[in-house]
């Protein structure tokens, strides 16, 4: 295989002179370059319908208007986010009229009550989860995660060449996976969960052993294809005064099947020289579980820093030095007024760019109490302070 070949993205990193724009910022910001411009982007909207009311045309170029950098990533996906990577997915249907409520089953299995005739763009009350046992785990639940589902491969061939093309970019190929804590509770909900960590740890870890074949299994298949840069979990195992299980439970019950993973994953790459990055995204008060994570798992990559929470990325940034900070901008100050985004921007932005390693975005969705004029101001001071 001739040098050229080899620098492919997949069997060798692309060079940085044939890397698209957004993958070279990306990658500059994953290597903690001191002064680099911030990358662009935003985590995510529940302010559309407003914004159209105030004269964003409903079919606005986002990157155009705010100014975003283009993708520097390509996600493999396949393995769920908020809820398991369930095929087949639940029957979505209504179980009960409530009037101007209803009661839907929804495709993770549960019984959410919701506005009649919506459901989404908000948090429903969730009534009741698939797994109450082990029965309903083995009838209603585990067979909906086998990885030898034919349904799991039938669009392989195109996602796959999707990626090697964008391999080819040099972006950031990024494994996401459901975090195990979030699979857990989007079986069995929050509360009954951590009851039943104590009265059914063995139906715990049959569900944990689970997710590792189906999650091993998918990222087996891609790697075929491409070298990932970046396991992403979506974790949310923090609430607002910290994390929801303690350290000595996420070691018993969530590490050694992450540490399984990375290991099978790190083994199987194509391009044994490359650096994987470790991602875990929960929202909270999150730093009580970085020292767990750095430790367990290799953490290098965080994300969102809830500043309601008490979250600082500032203070993050400066405790650990070598770790890739996402998100951290408080989503409340953009409804505040220019004023207010200008002292949240000013003090974390020119703190962050002389470090490196950081990607300025809300902490969460942008809110529909942000208005399009005052998130139009945000985004100029992002690239004025972000260069």
């Amino acid at each position: 295989m001739s040098g050229e070949e080899i620098a492919d993205g997949i069997h060798g990193m692309v060079p940085r002179e044939k890397m698209s724009e957004g993958a070279r910022k990306l990658r500059d910001t994953y290597a903690i370059t001191p002064g680099a411009p911030l990358y662009r982007t935003e985590f995510g909207f529940y302010c559309k319908e407003r914004w159209k009311e105030q004269g964003l045309p409903a079919d606005a170029d986002y990157a155009r208007v705010f100014q975003y950098d283009p993708p520097g990533s390509h996600s493999l996906g396949q393995l769920g986010w908020c809820e398991a990577a369930f095929v087949p997915k639940f029957e979505e249907k209504v179980i009960e009229d409530r009037g101007d409520h209803e009661v839907v089953q929804d495709f993770a299995g549960r019984k959410v009550l919701c506005f009649k005739g919506r459901r989404s763009g908000f948090m429903p009350e969730y009534l009741e989860h698939p797994v109450k046992d082990r029965r309903t785990w083995e009838e209603n639940v585990r067979w909906r995660l086998d990885p030898d589902s034919p349904e799991r491969r039938a669009d392989l061939p195109a996602r796959m060449e999707k990626a090697r093309a964008a391999a080819r970019d040099g972006k950031i190929i990024v494994q996401n996976v459901i975090g195990g804590y979030m699979y857990l509770r989007s079986l069995m909900g929050p509360e009954a969960l951590l009851y039943m960590f104590y009265d059914a740890p063995d139906l715990i870890h049959d569900c944990m052993r689970t997710w590792l074949a189906l999650a091993d299994a998918v990222t087996a298949w891609h790697q075929e294809h491409v070298t990932v840069d970046e396991i992403f979990f979506a974790e949310d195992i923090c609430y607002n005064k910290g994390p929801l299980i303690s350290p000595d439970m996420m070691r018993e019950f969530l590490m050694p099947y992450y540490q399984q993973l990375i290991a099978n994953l790190k083994s199987r790459q194509i391009d044994k020289t490359r650096k994987l990055f470790v991602h875990v995204d929960t929202d909270g008060y999150a730093d009580p579980v970085i020292p767990v994570y750095r430790k367990e798992i290799g953490l290098n990559v965080m994300s969102p820093f809830e500043v309601a929470s008490g979250c600082d990325v500032v203070r993050t940034g400066r405790e650990y030095p070598d770790m890739v900070i996402k998100g951290g901008i408080d989503k409340r100050v953009l409804a505040r007024g220019k004023d207010a985004i200008d002292r949240e921007l000013e003090r974390i932005l020119p703190v962050m760019r002389a470090r490196g390693g950081y990607v300025p975005t809300c902490d969460h969705g942008v809110p529909e109490e942000v208005s399009l004029e005052n998130y139009l101001h945000y985004r100029k001071r992002c690239v004025e302070l972000g260069g």
